[in-house]
């Protein structure tokens, strides 16, 4: 069978992207399973609850090279548990990860989308963030984990051992990798850096090199935690910016790396922030991680880094 390049466009349902037999059981998962949280029948209208500045153009851009590189006999998503596991509690098959490769051998981000731990709002947050990460030369997951406080920590603890025991075959260099989150996401990512993932029975206990938050009301800290970037819009009534200004303080004289970027008149999620005053976030968050990275494994060119 002939490729379909680009077989998406604003206008496709959402519908054909759930059901895409080329996707498979993944397909599913695109868009969050509890429908309460999103609206719109075409990827063009599509919304999601506590979502502002949708792109559109993103959206319909990440699905289309989620639906070529599946074509293409690509791996794009990975189960994290196993067929045993989810037998025992069918939950688990509501998780897994997307998959946007980078370079070979270069570092990977773990990105985590925000739903108030109600959905998993990865078709506005982590896909895009995880396909323009993979643009960048950085491997990138996006995890879809379940929507309950305790049960997405342990989803996220058993996806970084599932990244690090598939690391070669995957490609991928598992050390200095980074955690990315919005909202509820956010939170997932500061609790994964703070304990690890021993504590919470996996064996991937590597810290990471860098946390990457965007509006969350996160406050706990310890002396331990990793170098920290955070971002978030001054109107923000959800996740005010003054409780992310306080912990990136906080952090710094611990002398912790950490800096916060607040945008005027931006509300709760953002995302990318394009054609906002917070697009180029993204740059700048890279920017920092790389900073934390030793030479040899920094994927933009020089002049991107300043």
């Amino acid at each position: 069978m002939a490729a379909t390049a680009f077989p998406y466009t604003e206008q496709s349902p959402v519908s054909a992207v759930t059901e895409d037999p080329v996707l498979g059981r993944a397909a599913r998962l695109v868009v969050p399973l509890n429908r309460g949280y999103f609206h719109g029948k075409t990827l063009g209208e599509l919304s999601l609850t506590w979502y502002s500045h949708i792109d559109p153009r993103m959206t319909v851009t990440v699905i289309n090279d989620l639906h070529s590189r599946a074509e293409r006999g690509e791996p794009v998503f990975f189960e994290i548990y196993s067929g045993e596991e989810q037998a025992r509690d069918p939950s688990l098959k509501d998780t897994g990860l997307f998959f946007f490769k980078g370079r070979k051998d270069a570092p990977f981000a773990l990105c985590l989308a925000g739903g108030g731990f109600a959905y998993v709002g990865s078709i506005h947050y982590s896909f895009p963030h995880a396909y323009t990460l993979a643009g960048h030369g950085y491997n990138a997951f996006a995890l879809i984990y379940r929507p309950d406080a305790r049960e997405a920590l342990q989803d996220t603890a058993r996806a970084l051992s599932f990244i690090r025991e598939h690391a070669y075959a995957l490609e991928i260099n598992p050390d200095h990798y980074s955690l990315w989150g919005g909202s509820a996401g956010a939170r997932l990512a500061a609790w994964l850096g703070d304990l690890g993932t021993e504590r919470l029975g996996e064996r991937y206990s590597t810290p990471p090199a860098a946390v990457i938050m965007q509006y969350t009301g996160h406050r706990e800290y310890t002396r331990h935690t990793p170098p920290t970037f955070a971002c978030v819009g001054d109107s923000d009534w959800i996740a005010p910016d003054y409780v992310m200004e306080e912990r990136i303080a906080a952090l710094k004289d611990l002398g912790i790396d950490a800096e916060v970027h607040v945008y005027k008149g931006l509300g709760h999620g953002f995302g990318l922030g394009t054609g906002t005053v917070a697009e180029g976030w993204i740059d700048r968050a890279i920017a920092f991680w790389e900073r934390q990275l030793p030479p040899s494994l920094r994927q933009s060119a020089p002049e991107d880094r300043q």
